[in-house]
């Protein structure tokens, strides 16, 4: 039987898209949690704005990972494990270290070159196949396929978190924050965060984000869905603008700690896939 795992950083908690789960601490306010375990999203937000020091998360260690692969050897079942984008952190290393001391070719460790919710996609995609009957390799196949079509673009309210995680220089924040620019953000095929445009204004910004989808064919046979970090404002506004533009998303996310620490509240974006 082939099972799918996920990261706590692909936001998945909660949806049955997974067997198996590994959390990424996440330190706020001097203190260790692990995202998805003891600390919620909302909590994690209320956190980060009322701290003066910047979150910082660490990768899962080698060994936390032979434990649920040993649990699979030992099963004899197959695992296909859709890791946090190699680009944005050494999950995806520790993950392999693991596996060579395990010593157990039926698990697959996808670089998912993605982050929150473009993993969820990937992971509910995986599972539909899963439970179709395809091997584990197939699964791998098809997911990397589908993973060349996904895209997302998002708009920042404010430029403070990535100043605050070394992202930007405090003359770039502090000039863009005067002059109100809005940054454009979304994750290259080599899966880094990398700034896909900037405007003046954040209703133009949400306006420039969702006629991100007008660049593309969309294929219909995968949702469209809109994500936030804290508070759902500049969501609503955003879905509001595609569904006027024939782009209406089937469903709101919210991203979560991992992801959320590097990039701070008042995010807004959109996820599709391209035909």
């Amino acid at each position: 039987m082939v099972k799918i795992m996920v990261d706590s950083a692909s936001d998945c908690q909660g949806y049955d898209v997974y067997d198996y789960f590994m959390p990424i601490c996440v330190t706020v306010g001097g203190k260790d949690y692990m995202d998805g375990v003891d600390l919620t999203s909302d909590a994690f937000y209320d956190l980060l704005t009322g701290s003066e020091s910047f979150p910082k998360t660490a990768q899962p260690s080698p060994q936390a990972y032979m434990d649920i692969f040993e649990s699979v050897k030992k099963s004899g079942d197959e695992l296909v494990y859709f890791a946090l984008s190699s680009g944005l952190s050494g999950t995806y290393q520790s993950a392999n270290i693991a596996k060579e001391l395990v010593d157990y070719d039926k698990i697959y460790i996808v670089d998912s070159r993605f982050a929150t919710h473009c993993i969820h996609l990937m992971a509910g995609y995986a599972h539909r196949l899963a439970a179709e009957g395809l091997s584990g390799a197939e699964i791998v196949q098809k997911s990397e396929i589908l993973r060349s079509k996904i895209r997302i673009f998002a708009g920042l309210d404010t430029l403070e978190y990535l100043y605050r995680g070394g992202r930007l220089s405090k003359a770039s924040a502090t000039v863009g924050e005067i002059a109100n620019i809005k940054p454009i953000l979304t994750i290259t095929d080599a899966g880094t965060i990398e700034p896909a445009g900037k405007v003046i204004g954040k209703a133009r910004a949400i306006q420039t984000v969702a006629a991100k989808l007008d660049s593309f064919e969309i294929d219909e046979n995968f949702p469209i869905w809109t994500a936030y970090t804290q508070g759902t404002e500049n969501c609503e506004k955003l879905e509001q603008i595609l569904a006027k533009n024939g782009h209406a998303s089937s469903r709101r996310m919210q991203i979560g700690p991992t992801i959320g620490a590097h990039v701070g509240p008042g995010l807004y974006g959109v996820l599709f896939v391209i035909k």
